[in-house]
């Protein structure tokens, strides 16, 4: 195992003994430690190096030189060097360890291209001096995911946008309305995107709001909330830093031990991500029945053709984009249960399933803000909608007779529709003649 990452052909290869143990220890083959958190811990690295060259810490000018690797890897640089699995034992210590390696290499590689002496940078007397993965990990966690619930935010606010504006531009169209897909009353295409747009909005401010839930954080509580190992000022200091690089209002728990050992705020987000699921879920559902057809369906819209649907019958095509967000909305359901079991199952003063929590929490807040984007994009944006599809379905329904039965009352209606049945205008005539009577 070790010997793949050590070919002429790799790159210089920062990490070290640690890095290469979990390597071969969750050879699962699933996929490395999300980088959004890897750049969120590197933060927090940086937040320390930052607070102890300000206190005057360990040798002069080298957590300067740390802040400096720090900054080469947030700018895009050694992605390969971080290679973990996501899905690890240890609550988060390989992939703590990683980077603490990572960026004891690179700073002393820094070092010396600034031609001073050589120097040994350790991976955890200097650059997880006063740390624990139990505080630097979860509070990487919540830095990611406040930065990714933004974009999903202002993805829903769009899509919402979209929405509304559909709705505004279908309120003149009529149609058929449907409960448990049978004859309803008439409504109109307006009113159902009116809908969906409010279901959205619920979502934009719910998800908009957990941010708050994620603000405060443990660093500098390390190893069970207690600060054991942490300077007191650095830990003031240093989350002073960790909101100076975030732009974030991070801020000290006010119970460490707390939040070090419960993850019910992780479950908390993920519920709302579910529930936005949810929505988007039913929403193509609807978009792919009222598409179906072109002559065998509903068809009163026609989404945007946007590649082959299949491979032997032609002209076919198929609600693609809808059938798209359907997926990754279960897969974010899946992961809400996932997210629920390893929550539950922490002991005591720490969890050891956050890994888990971390990469499928990621994963779902990912997938939902691409799959926002294209619905918005690719879907709503382009549809367009069938009037005369809409109208003739309407017509030739019984929607129209709800209106009488104030007059002429439930059973009256029902027999006169069973006296007509399957000629709406006939019964139509009927009913005005009963109240002409």
């Amino acid at each position: 195992m070790e010997d793949a990452y050590n070919t002429p052909f790799k790159k210089e290869i920062f990490y070290g003994e640690e890095t290469k143990k979990a390597l071969a220890n969750f050879a699962l083959n699933y996929k490395e430690t999300n980088l959004k958190l890897i750049y969120a811990i590197v933060k927090v690295k940086k937040a320390a190096a930052k607070t102890y060259s300000k206190l005057g810490v360990g040798k002069e000018g080298i957590y300067e030189t740390v802040v400096k690797a720090c900054d080469r890897i947030l700018g895009g640089a050694y992605k390969e060097q971080f290679i973990v699995d996501a899905l690890q034992g240890g609550a988060g210590t390989s992939a703590n360890m990683n980077v603490n390696e990572v960026l004891a290499g690179l700073s002393e590689k820094i070092w010396m291209e600034e031609g001073k002496e050589k120097i040994v940078i350790h991976p955890l007397d200097d650059i997880n001096r006063g740390q624990s993965t139990n505080d630097v990990y979860p509070t990487a966690l919540r830095i990611a995911s406040i930065d990714l619930i933004r974009e999903l935010s202002d993805g829903c606010a769009k899509l919402q946008q979209a929405l509304q504006l559909k709705e505004r531009e279908y309120e003149g169209i009529k149609k058929l309305g449907r409960t448990e897909l049978m004859d309803a009353i008439p409504i109109t295409l307006g009113e159902e995107f009116g809908a969906y747009a409010q279901a959205i909005a619920r979502d934009r401010w719910r998800i908009y709001k957990v941010e708050e839930r994620l603000r405060q954080v443990n660093l500098g509580g390390t190893a069970v909330g207690n600060a054991s190992n942490a300077d007191r000022k650095y830990r003031f200091m240093v989350i002073e830093e960790l909101r100076e690089i975030t732009g974030m209002g991070l801020a000290a728990a006010e119970y460490p031990m707390d939040i070090t050992q419960n993850n019910d705020v992780f479950v908390e987000v993920s519920g709302l991500l579910k529930a936005l699921a949810v929505n988007l879920m039913k929403i193509s559902g609807d978009l792919r029945l009222m598409n179906s057809g072109p002559f065998g369906g509903i068809g009163e819209i026609h989404l945007k053709p946007l590649q082959a649907g299949s491979t032997i019958m032609p002209g076919k095509v198929n609600p693609v984009i809808p059938e798209m967000v359907t997926q990754a909305a279960m897969k974010v359901m899946a992961n809400d249960y996932a997210i629920t079991m390893a929550a539950s199952r922490g002991e005591f003063e720490l969890n050891a399933f956050l890994p888990l929590i971390a990469d499928s929490l990621l994963e779902s807040l990912m997938l939902l803000q691409r799959a926002v984007e294209l619905f918005r994009s690719k879907c709503i944006e382009v549809m367009e909608p069938d009037k005369e599809r809409c109208e003739a379905l309407l017509e030739g329904s019984y929607a129209f007779a709800t209106a009488y039965t104030k007059i002429l009352g439930y059973d009256k209606v029902r027999d006169i529709i069973a006296q007509h049945r399957g000629n709406p205008q006939a019964v139509k005539k009927a009913l005005e003649e009963e109240i002409n009577k």
